[in-house]
């Protein structure tokens, strides 16, 4: 026959935050009694009163992991409760960051009861002087994840229990805040051998006593320190559209920043080609602003806001990547692509009328044509092989020709399309982007032509007046530097 867990709270360290049931509890049980660990005051307080205690500090010391060690506590403790009664005793209230009574909550095999205990919440407000209906954020220092840091509330990490954690803590908190930062490291909250002291962020994980009753406490940051979040840069661009904001972005409209858009892009192709990173992230951020004016204009206007852009996107990218985010599974890049096109489509629906919908207007003809092919071609209507484009490209030139023969404008600038034309295909055949192909076709002839003004430069010589075969000899200088 099993038994049942009772689990009871020890209070944040003092003696006297022991209600008086939970002591009468613990001094007469004839139930064992378990305890995370025996590193408590309270504890040793009992255990001089004869109260004797099990504890699971070895697996502490056993485990790397700090999920392992509540996976085995909790294991062993259901074990037990197969045959007999057990107590489980924890330090501050079993509901306050207490993994180990989750993760005893969520399983159906034993019943489990929570008596209760001391929260120590009530005297960390009092200690630190802080209203939690300000913002309050209660983290696990043992297991959080930066990103769902909010540094406007007050932050109070716990379970900070030695310098490995205090170290993991400091790295966490300095990709965020200066090294110089005052954080509080407060130590048995609410006891008489409470402890307060205010540090620099970088001595967190200096010599200081650290022990399970340890937390510590960040202070709402001022936003000049947050001007890397994205929150910081929505309040940014609301508050230059706002009345009290710029009047050139008061005046913008979607149709106006369309220019803007583009150039950016194109500034940001540049410093990738360029291989420049900082570049890239200065770009990146003309970019980003961008998607942030037209999604305030949208808020302004009362048809959208950033939150529906970034849900739209978020939702998309989940459900094209069923391989990613559910259980379908791919074998090649090849067949992620088929499924990509075969979402979109479902997305899609019944919206275009044909193959060829939704390739931008606007896209440079060299890339359009890229494009509408890579459409085509996915309904089979592709070239079979290499060597029928080779003679298509030569059909098309041979046209071209007799256009200019005949001095026909129009007929040259048709058929001098069509060649442009087949030249993507051949390109596309071959795999090639034709568009990024040009430009560094583009910036090599750039490289080249600026040889040779420096050349020329340094003879004292006018471009102007230099001959061809002057020039075209310094081209072949620079062709062979590459």
């Amino acid at each position: 026959m099993s038994g049942k867990i009772e689990v009871i709270g020890l209070g944040a360290g003092d003696m006297n935050q022991l209600p008086l049931g939970i002591y009468i509890k613990l001094t007469k049980t004839k139930d064992i009694i378990m305890t995370r660990t025996t590193d408590h005051p309270v504890i040793t307080l009992l255990q001089e009163e004869g109260v004797q205690f099990e504890s699971y500090d070895k697996v502490y010391q056993n485990k790397r992991q700090f999920t392992e060690v509540y996976e085995e506590i909790v294991d062993d403790l259901l074990k037990k409760a197969q045959s007999q009664s057990i107590v489980y005793a924890v330090p501050g209230h079993p509901m306050l960051a207490e993994k180990t009574v989750q993760l005893l909550l969520n399983q159906e095999e034993i019943e489990v009861s929570v008596i209760g205990g001391h929260s120590y919440l009530d005297d960390l407000f009092t200690s630190l002087k802080i209203d939690p209906i300000e913002g309050f954020q209660f983290v696990d220092g043992t297991d959080f994840d930066r990103k769902q840091l909010n540094y406007r509330q007050h932050l109070i990490f716990c379970q900070v229990y030695d310098r490995f954690i205090a170290s993991d803590l400091k790295l966490a908190l300095l990709e965020d805040l200066p090294f110089d930062y005052t954080v509080t490291i407060i130590d048995a909250a609410g006891t008489e051998s409470e402890k307060i002291h205010e540090i620099p962020l970088e001595e967190l994980d200096h010599d200081f006593n650290i022990s399970n009753l340890t937390s510590v406490y960040v202070p709402p940051a001022p936003s000049d320190l947050l001007s890397h979040t994205f929150t910081r840069l929505k309040e940014v661009i609301s508050t230059l559209r706002g009345p009290l904001g710029c009047e050139w972005d008061k005046a913008q409209t979607h149709e106006s920043l369309r220019e803007y858009l583009l150039e950016e892009a194109y500034e940001l192709v540049d410093a990738i080609n360029e291989q420049d990173d900082e570049g890239m992230i200065e770009e990146l951020g003309d970019v980003l602003l961008q998607v942030m004016l037209h999604s305030q204009i949208g808020e302004d206007d009362g048809y959208f806001t950033i939150d529906d852009v970034i849900k739209t996107i978020t939702t998309k990218m989940i459900h094209r990547h069923p391989h990613v985010f559910s259980n379908t599974h791919v074998d090649s890049v090849e067949e992620i692509h088929k499924n990509w096109e075969q979402l979109k489509q479902e997305e899609k629906g019944d919206k275009r009328s044909s193959i060829l919908d939704g390739v931008p207007k606007h896209l440079p003809a060299l890339l359009k044509a890229y494009k509408l092919q890579k459409r085509a071609a996915k309904v089979g209507f592709d070239w079979d092989n290499a060597q029928d484009i080779w003679d298509k490209l030569k059909e098309e030139i041979e046209e071209v020709q007799e256009a200019i023969q005949n001095n026909d404008q129009p007929e040259m600038i048709n058929e001098l399309g069509d060649v442009l034309f087949v030249v993507v295909n051949l390109a596309r055949f071959y795999k090639i982007n034709p568009e990024l192909a040009l430009e560094e076709s583009n910036q090599k002839f750039i490289s080249r032509f600026t040889y040779i003004e420096r050349q020329l430069k340094e003879r004292g010589k006018d471009i102007n007046e230099t001959s061809l075969e002057e020039m075209d000899s310094f081209w072949n200088q620079a062709k062979r530097k590459g």
